[in-house]
């Protein structure tokens, strides 16, 4: 049995690709690349997609400014947009570019970054900087506990002093009117003396 393509086939293939095409390049660039945790020999490139983009996967190259040595990273069915560049070299310059990758392809590569390693040197002493810095806000802290256990307890002992002398005041003012009663009544007893035989004395006339 003969097939007969009809005049119209040849553009319509070329109406599909084309349209392929444009919904394979209808992925943003990535935007906002950055990099952290820079290291002599390691480093993280982070980035942004648009919000209405749906990339399964992503793309980073990686080269040297002043070299031939080309990496090509790509990562499919992840979200995350970071990326781990390892095996670097110590003062040298790179270049990364960060593309979305779609259903149909991916998007276009996001501007440049550059960025240069620092010395293994300088990084050990940065980190050796972050270490000291740690050690000092611990110590920080636990000077700031100390004070404040000192404080705690002079307080308490203070609160007792004043508990104990509150408690001596009280039986000090107990022991006051009993001590009046007693002074009273041995001065009466002195004002008025009784004769052996139970009376009076009386004065001769």
């Amino acid at each position: 049995m003969e097939r007969f393509l009809s005049p119209n086939a040849p553009l319509l293939i070329l109406s599909c690709l084309g349209f392929s095409r444009v919904f394979g390049d209808s992925l943003a660039a990535p935007f906002n690349v950055t990099l952290r945790d820079l290291k002599a020999n390691s480093a993280v490139v982070t980035w942004d997609i648009p919000e209405a983009d749906f990339a399964i996967g992503f793309a980073i190259t990686q080269q040297k400014k002043y070299g031939r040595m080309l990496r090509f990273i790509q990562e499919v069915n992840t979200t995350t947009n970071s990326c781990a560049l390892w095996d670097l070299e110590e003062e040298t310059d790179y270049i990364v570019h960060v593309q979305s990758i779609g259903m149909l392809g991916p998007s276009p590569q996001s501007k440049p970054l550059n960025f240069r390693t620092p010395k293994e040197a300088e990084t050990l002493a940065s980190e050796s900087n972050d270490e000291v810095t740690m050690e000092e806000v611990g110590q920080s802290a636990q000077l700031r506990a100390g004070e404040l256990i000192i404080i705690v307890v002079v307080l308490i002992m203070w609160a007792g002093v004043i508990a104990l002398f509150c408690r001596q005041y009280d039986i000090i003012k107990d022991n006051e009117p009993n001590t009046n009663k007693d002074k009273a009544k041995n001065s009466s007893e002195c004002s008025t003396p009784e004769h052996q035989s139970g009376g009076l004395l009386r004065s001769k006339v």
